[in-house]
């Protein structure tokens, strides 16, 4: 399919599909139909920008656009347009890339459903057997929605403790996060500094790895950018801990931690993830059983770090300096009214408002050594548990493996888990809170992802399928397969995704 019908295809199913995946759409006809064609030529010359020249991505709501609104998915950003791009949009767009618009999501992505957004839930491209709509993930649900629906090449999205791989896993797509610091955050507006990273959503595994080469580099507009000279170290220290061609050269050990294996974990999923581990077992790699104990208390430790962070992050919103002011009532006729309260009170969501509360509270000076400081400790026993079972030492990181029980014989190149615990629940149970659904339910999802978000390593989301009998009838199960490499093993972990993406277990038992 040449690049023209490919773009036009994708900005028809974006107006005919009602997903609601895009606040901002491409407009049906403009300037970039033109430099899609130019594209063209390009690649007819033999000459093109790149392997995305002439692609259309679609950028998450909360990334910084100069030619559209970035609005965060908040009443409180309504009426903003930035002077400026983030940096990876114009290193997409200096690859020859067209933004294909803005995708929804939870706002100022806090939610694991996309259905925190003020400008509605977004819809699943499936449904589920009995045809009912199911969750989208979040919280770049929309970005992974345009994805799966063919609206569009590849998204960009942000995953914090997992709002890449969870909506990758829900939509049956592959989602990225790749080693905290390597894409540049610089014109992403913040929810959880120490933890977001931009995260790459696409078909297949080579689209993503296409996209990751080009935003793969540093920036000095942003501190948390790892420097050039960093960059070699890593690259350095992992060619010295393992050969390059280990994948084709030698047997991976594959780590499974034993404390994944949760009761909750749905029998489609367990299935799915055993059988994944039985490919990897068949094409000549080793299968090792490891343990993450600290990984029943991450997700606690996370949900106090990240809305303790947001609290500060979205201070700034107040109606003064940034954000739309809500102007009612007059304060000059109705002293008793407050503009900065009245301006947050109506302009964040419910969702925002919780967690801006509850990290209020955990920097509190009461609550500051019970919370946030105890949460911190746990975070680094995390990063422990997991320098202990990599064969690949921290490249950026003077860490005595021996201090932390490190043995040889549990060392593995990457750990398979599961994305999430159970497939996509219906979207009329997770918006109705009044059949009994609470906040922390949905929290839960995050039980697999948040851990290598803490430790700030490495992760994608395959989509498998596993067909099982229900009721007489054979139906496919969707899962998400989840990879997990030690720091700045980004390539190996998108090379052991690819074995698995796609694969379809027929008639398991």
């Amino acid at each position: 399919m040449s690049l023209l019908r490919e773009a036009e295809k994708c900005i028809a199913n974006q107006y005919a599909n009602n997903f609601n995946s895009f606040i901002t759409p491409l407009p049906r006809a403009g300037q970039w139909l033109n430099r899609v064609k130019e594209a063209e030529g390009r690649g007819e010359q033999g000459n093109p920008k790149s392997s995305i020249d002439g692609r259309l991505i679609s950028i998450k709501d909360n990334i910084c656009t100069s030619s559209f609104p970035t609005t965060c998915a908040s009443g409180i950003l309504d009426k903003f347009t930035s002077p400026f791009n983030a940096t990876v949009v114009d290193k997409l767009e200096a690859a020859g890339a067209i933004i294909a618009g803005k995708t929804n999501l939870d706002e100022f992505g806090m939610g694991s459903h996309s259905v925190h957004s003020r400008f509605g839930p977004v819809k699943n491209s499936r449904r589920d057997h009995g045809g009912h709509d199911i969750s989208a993930g979040g919280s770049s649900g929309g970005s992974a929605v345009a994805v799966a629906a063919e609206q569009c090449y590849a998204a960009l999205g942000t995953d914090t403790g997992g709002s890449v791989r969870l909506p990758a896993a829900y939509t049956g797509i592959v989602g990225f996060k790749p080693s905290y610091g390597l894409i540049s955050r610089w014109g992403v507006i913040a929810y959880a500094n120490s933890l977001d990273t931009v995260g790459i959503l696409g078909q297949k595994t080579f689209a993503v790895r296409d996209i990751f080469s080009i935003l793969n580099k540093h920036d000095a507009h942003d501190p948390t950018s790892i420097s050039e000279s960093a960059r070699s170290r890593i690259v350095s220290h992992l060619q010295t801990s393992r050969l390059a061609s280990r994948l084709t050269s030698a047997p991976l050990r594959i780590g499974v931690p034993l404390e994944y294996n949760i009761s909750e974990l749905s029998p489609s999923v367990r299935r799915a993830w055993l059988l994944s581990l039985e490919i990897l077992r068949n094409k000549g790699h080793t299968i090792h059983p490891v343990s993450l104990p600290t990984t029943k208390h991450a997700l606690s430790a996370y949900y106090v770090l990240a809305p303790a962070e947001a609290s500060s992050n979205l201070a700034k919103y107040d109606g003064v300096r940034y954000g739309t002011r809500d102007n009612e009532p007059d304060i000059d006729r109705n002293p008793g009214g407050y503009l900065y309260s009245k301006t947050r009170g109506s302009g964040f969501g419910a969702e925002v408002q919780r967690r801006i509360l509850l990290g209020t509270f955990s920097l509190s000076a009461d609550a500051m050594d019970n919370y946030f400081i105890q949460a911190q400790r746990v975070r680094r026993i995390v990063q422990k548990d997991f320098n202990a079972v990599f064969s690949a030492t921290h490249p950026l990181e003077k860490v005595n493996q021996t201090d932390i029980g490190r043995s040889e014989s549990a060392a593995v190149d990457v750990i398979i888990c599961p994305t999430a615990p159970s497939p996509p629940p219906r979207l009329s149970d997770v918006i109705d809170t009044s059949a009994g659904s609470s906040p922390l339910d949905a929290y839960i999802n995050d039980v697999f992802t948040v851990p290598a978000s803490l430790a700030g390593l490495p992760a994608i989301s395959v989509p498998v399928t596993v067909s099982e009998s229900i009721q007489g009838s054979v139906v496919n199960e969707l899962a998400g397969i989840q990879v997990i490499g030690q720091y700045g093993d980004d390539e190996l972990v998108m090379k052991v995704g690819e074995l698995l993406e796609g694969k379809k277990f027929e008639g398991a038992e």
